[in-house]
């Protein structure tokens, strides 16, 4: 399994997907199609929860701004970070500058919504 890499343009984040367990989000995300943006990412998760992984996976998220379309798909991919936090011991970090409101608003709803999930508030 390789790693995934998408480079950040104007309207969508920069993804690195490692398999040595490290993620990151960084960017801002309110792509034209939102879920087909995402889709290699998703589809990356899957295959990796069902391969051999690292006990721990650290998800460090830096989303200065996203649309409610991105809201969904970002839902979503708690959904599968939740279902698969036992085995794969995830830990998230939702980063905002602080400055930034509204992003520190949107990981305490995060949360609010995945209780079951790590999520801590980092301010840079």
């Amino acid at each position: 399994m390789e790693n995934l890499n998408l480079i950040a343009t104007k309207y969508t984040p920069s993804i690195d997907l490692n398999t040595n367990g490290i993620f990151s989000i960084v960017g801002k995300s309110y792509p034209e199609n939102t879920f087909e943006f995402y889709e290699p990412m998703m589809q990356w998760l899957k295959k990796y929860f069902s391969n051999n992984t690292p006990e721990k996976t650290s998800v460090n998220m830096e989303i200065i701004y996203f649309n409610s379309s991105s809201s969904k798909l970002f839902f979503d991919f708690f959904d599968l970070l939740e279902e698969n936090r036992e085995e794969h011991n995830i830990e998230i970090n939702w980063i905002y500058d602080a400055d930034n409101e509204s992003s520190e608003e949107a990981g305490q709803d995060f949360i609010e919504d995945f209780e079951d999930l790590t999520i801590n508030l980092v301010t840079k």
